[in-house]
Order: C-alpha cells, then structure tokens, then sequence
C-alpha cells in the first residue's frame, strides 16, 4: 500500500519545461481579439531572489522580458505574454529545487497596480490612455528547496514506472556510482539529474561497453519529505574491443599508409575517447577536409586466438568515412618592412604527392624591392620536399634545394644550397630535429669577392608548451625556447672550423591572472636571445655565418643588420661572433578585432665570442593588431634610441602574425 502522502510521477524534462522557456501555453491572443489601432510600450523589472540562480533563470525564461525591446503590443497582446509568463517562471524555480515556491507579476500604471492572474488585467490595459508605458515586476518566493532522495538504476533497455518504483537495489558498480556527481541529499537542480544519464554513459563506453544505454530519468516528487527521487533503466550491453577496420573513400591517399598512421589497433579496448583521438590524428595530416569514425552495425565474434582481457564479449568494427581534401593549393608571398623592403613571390603547395602524405613545395620570391637595409633586386627559389612519418611515426623527413640571391649593403650574396634533415617530437612538448647543409656561394663584402663551401650539421631541440593551435596565433601563457649548435666547416677560402651556439627563449604572461583583464586580452610578452661562435675570429667566418642585429628578431627601430660593429665610419655591418638582445611588449585587445602593442627592444654584437661584448642599442615603439581568423595583421613602427649614424630615423614593419 502506498504511503499517504501525494506523489507526482513525472518525467524531470516536463518538470523544468517552463524553465527552458518551450512551453506555448499563455501565448499571446490572436490578432483578431486586440485593437490594431492601440500599442502599449512596457517594461519588466525583476525582483532579486536569495538565489541568484533562479533570478537568472526567471529572466531567461520570461518572454516579458525578452520580448520587450522588439515592439509595442497591443493590450490583448500584452495580456497573453504575461498569463504565459507564470509557467514559464514556475520552471525557472523548479529546476533549482522549489516546488512549493510560487511567482507573482504586478502589473502598474496610470498609479493602479493589478496582479498578472486578474480576469481584468486586459480590459485594464485596453482602457489606458496612448503613450503610457506600463511597468511588469516579476516577484518570486522560492520556499523550502527539495532535496535529492533516492537515485535507483534498474538494469534493461525499458519497462514501465511501476518497474522502476519497486526496485529495491542499486545496480551499479562502485565505479559507476563515482561519475554520478549526484548524491541523496544535494539540492535538487534538474540539470544535474538531467545530466546523469550522459556521464554515466560516457563513463560505460570508456569501460567497453560500447552498445549501453541509459535512458532519461523518471522523477519521483515526494512532497511530505521535500524530495525528489529518480529512476534510471541501465543496460550495459557486451563488454567489446575493436575489431576491423574499414576506410571508406580514399582516392589518392594510400590505405597502407592510414593503417600505420592510426594511433589504435584491433583488440585494444572500446574507448570513444582513444578513437576520438586516432580520427583527430588524422584529420591533422591536413589530407582531408572531413574524418569520420563510426561503429559497426552489429558486434564481432572475437577470434580464440586473440589473448584477450577478461570480461569481453566481441569486438566492435569501425567505419572510417573520408573526404579527401584538395590536393594542389597556390599561394601569394607578401611582406614588407622599411629596412628590407617589400617582398613578392608565389607559391606551390603539393599535399600528396605520392599519396602517403609527401608535401611539395616549390616557391619563387622577389626580394630587396627597397629598403634602407638593401642595394637591389633579389630573389629566393626553392624546392621543398617533406615526408611524414618517416621511418617512424611523426618523425619528418626535410628534403630542401634552393637559389638565394641578396644584395645587403653588409655584403652580397649569390648562393646554392642543399639541406637534408629530420625532426621528432618527443611528447607533447619537446622537438629535436638534425640536418646536414651544404652551400656553395660567392659574397661581395667592401669590395672583396670570395666563394665559400660550408658543409654544417644544424642540430636543435624546441619546447613549446604555449599550445596555440597554429603557428602564428599569438600565445597568451607558458614558454617556448630554442637551443641550437651548428658544427660547420669552411672550405675553399681560408679553410676554418666554427660551432655556432645560439639560444632564444619567450614566456608570455596574461593580465587575467592578477583579475584586472579578461582571458586573453592583456598579455605581457618577453623575449631574449643569446648567442656565441667558437673556433674562428670574425674574419675567418664566411660574412653570411655571423651574427647580426636588427630589424623585427631583434632591435626593432634599427634596420637589418643594423646593430654590432660598422665597417670603418660607414654604416655596413662587419657582423660579430656573440649576440644578446631582449624585448619587453604589452599586448591589449580592443573592441571589433583591434588591438595595440607597445615594447621596447634593446641588444648589441661583439667581435669576441663571450655574449654582453658591443655597443648595446635600444629601440622601442608601438603598433596595431587586426584579428582575422587565422592570425593578427601587424603593423609596428619603431624609433632607436641610441642610432649609431644618420638614418635609421624610424622603421616600418608589416606581417602576419605577432613578432614572436
């Protein structure tokens, strides 16, 4: 015999329905009952409850309230909204937990006030004199808010209320009842119970079981205990692994290749998460515009010679469906800057070249149109040829041939060079890479032609742990730092081994942590470099192997190559064999995409090989940012502080992208 007290059984959805502002009871009279001629403007003020959830949510759910900006309505109209208005309001209270809490909508004007319920509320508003504004307060008493009672799982795909109701155990494991992040006892907010079913499913799937289900919960409201109980059908299915796999719609990329690259493989455990991550991995090779991943239509018997984990049942097939994405792309190489000039090329791209993911590139740039930093035309063609997973997986192979031609007033240079290289990341942070270069070339430096063969093995290791999602948004948090060592040889001109060292290291730190900024919005950025030649004097270095400062990686202010020491009184760069140089930027958002950096650069280079050796230059400006969706537009102008010559008045720096 049931207990004496009411019970209303009811589906927590339909409990909160007003809540979620669906309901289409009260709305408002059809045209044909108002006055076309008669409009009234109005306006809703809520009352604040003790619970600042449910004052949010009334606003929300009060069509009074967002509706009031469109347009007047007519008193008929008005009245409908605000009759409509009660449930909707009522919902808002329920999914926190108040079911015995009521609402109240005073209606005021013309020093008359009539509640939102009365039979006369429209004739009222009808009788109104044109041009008077009408004022809607929305009230509530919330009362004793309800608490979570029992929460009961029964195990099948369906059954009936009365199934649920004499259940008399709870059928989940220890595990399963840890993701509920309900307990009897919490208040109870619908959109924590309505959430259940979900977390418990994503938890079951990450368990194998990959055909459960839990359905919507029936809700029990217990109006003498001030309680809600809830109740679940639960059906876990077979406990699976994966099975085979199938790829749909591959045209030009080679299946053999999507088999090694997938990050999962047969007999691994069903987890949605993993597979998750195997179909973003590939999505990532930029081979296709579309990854998807489906379960197959029916579980697999699992082969007895599979040495399985105990508990499993089958095996799951997976369905890869694949768009392959365009293949060939043309691209326009754009740059300028006040030092180097203006640039201008075009460029190849090959995404599948043999159909295991080989990239292509081939370029052909204009450069030195301009510049204070230049004496003429130059240009850079090249052939660049990458291969993924190269003999191992993520490991890249660099294949490079290229025509450099630049005329710097430091030196000019005509050149051939070869590059054979590869790089691996090492987790999610860390990337090394090594190469072996070879440059044939001829420079002019005051006067004085050479030709130079440089055989060098460029090694490096990356951390970045900013992660940005692409290469030129601007990070906002964390490091990144660059350490590398360049073992080189200088034949066929004054013979010498050299080791270049150089080191970079940035950190970005966000306003939002000190709770004066949005995320985001106010980044202070930081930047140093160092570097140092061992072996060889200056002059024993092939020009184009020293280092230089100046220009946007550096000394903003001072043009390219700018900075260190000067040939004579004149101003062409000898270049040095150390280099330091720091940068302090303040980055700030504004409104409609637009942002503005102020910084300050300062550096200097030594003819000796211990860095903090040279004149040390200071420049320092500001700049705008345009936000597009694949990276800021930059514009900076900088001034020097401390210039060396005349010249060198201001510069001029246009990219993409933030300078580091």
């Amino acid at each position: 015999m049931r207990p004496p007290f009411t019970r209303v059984i009811a589906r927590v959805a339909v409990i909160i329905i007003g809540w979620v502002g669906q309901s289409s009871f009260g709305s408002e009279l059809p045209k044909a009952h108002a006055d076309q001629s008669t409009t009234i403007a109005y306006h809703t003020a809520i009352t604040p409850t003790a619970d600042s959830d449910v004052t949010k949510g009334m606003g929300a759910a009060s069509s009074l309230k967002s509706l009031q900006k469109t347009h007047d309505v007519s008193p008929y109209a008005l009245a409908g909204r605000i009759r409509g208005d009660y449930e909707r309001l009522m919902g808002a209270l329920r999914s926190r937990g108040y079911y015995v809490g009521h609402v109240g909508i005073k209606v005021l004007a013309e020093g008359k006030s009539l509640e939102g319920d009365d039979v006369q509320l429209a004739s009222f508003l009808a009788a109104l004199p044109p041009g008077k504004t009408v004022e809607c307060r929305i009230s509530a008493v919330l009362g004793l808010q309800f608490k979570v009672g029992r929460l009961f799982f029964v195990l099948g795909k369906s059954g009936t209320t009365e199934s649920l109701l004499s259940a008399k155990e709870n059928k989940l494991t220890v595990g399963e009842q840890g993701v509920l992040q309900v307990h009897e006892g919490d208040p109870a907010i619908a959109a924590n119970i309505l959430a259940i079913p979900s977390r418990l499913l994503t938890y079951l799937q990450e368990q194998g079981y990959a055909q459960a289900s839990v359905s919507a919960p029936q809700a029990v409201l217990n109006t003498e205990r001030k309680t809600i109980d809830a109740g679940f059908f639960l059906n876990r299915g077979p406990k699976v692994v994966l099975g085979s796999f199938t790829l749909n719609g591959l045209k030009h990329v080679k299946a053999d290749y999507i088999y090694r690259r997938l990050t999962i493989h047969e007999g691994q455990l069903y987890q949605p998460s993993v597979i998750e991550a195997a179909r973003t991995d590939l999505g990532g090779t930029g081979l296709f515009s579309s990854v998807q991943v489906k379960d197959g239509k029916k579980v697999q018997p699992v082969p007895q010679t599979q040495n399985l984990m105990a508990g499993i049942n089958g095996a799951m097939p997976l369905n890869f469906d694949f768009i392959e994405g365009k293949r060939h792309r043309i691209t326009a190489d754009v740059g300028y800057s006040t030092d180097l000039g203006g640039r201008a090329g075009v460029t190849w791209l090959h995404r599948n070249l043999l159909g295991r993911g080989e990239q292509l590139r081939l370029a052909a740039i204009a450069t030195g149109l301009g510049g204070t930093a230049q004496q003429g035309l130059g240009y850079d063609i090249y052939a660049d040829f990458n291969k993924p997973d190269f003999m191992e997986r993520s490991r890249i192979l660099n294949l490079r041939v290229e025509a450099l031609r630049q005329l710097l007033y430091s030196y000019h240079q005509t050149a051939w060079l070869a590059h054979g290289g590869v790089s691996q990341p090492i987790g999610k942070d860390w990337f090394v890479s090594g190469a072996l270069s070879l440059e044939q070339e001829q420079i002019i430096q005051f006067g004085t032609s050479r030709n130079y063969f440089i055989a060098s093995v460029p090694l490096q290791v990356n951390f970045d742990n900013t992660h940005r999602s692409n290469p030129i948004e601007p990070a906002t948090h964390g490091f990144r730092f660059t350490v590398g060592v360049t073992p080189s040889v200088s034949l066929e001109h004054d013979t010498s081994f050299f080791l270049p060292m150089n080191a970079q290291i940035a950190t970005y730190f966000d306003l939002h942590h000190l709770g004066i900024s949005r995320p985001g919005n106010s980044v202070i950025a930081l930047r140093g470099s160092v570097g140092s030649i061992q072996g060889a004097s200056t002059w024993n270095i092939p020009p184009d192997q020293r280092f230089y400062a100046g220009g946007p990686a550096t000394v903003r202010g001072f043009r390219y190559q700018g900075v260190g020491p000067q040939y004579g009184r004149t101003k062409y760069a000898v270049g040095g064999t150390s280099m330091d140089a720091g940068t302090v930027e303040f980055r700030q958002k504004l409104p409609k995409n637009f942002g503005v950096v102020a910084f300050a650069d300062a550096g200097q280079v030594g003819s000796s090989s211990i860095p903090g050796h040279g004149k040390l230059r200071v420049g320092y400006g500001g700049g705008v940012r345009y936000f597009t969706p694949i990276g800021p537009v930059r514009v900076d102008v900088a001034l020097p502080m401390n210039r060396p010559y005349r010249g060198d008045k201001w510069e001029l720096y246009l990219g993409l992208g933030e300078t580091f």
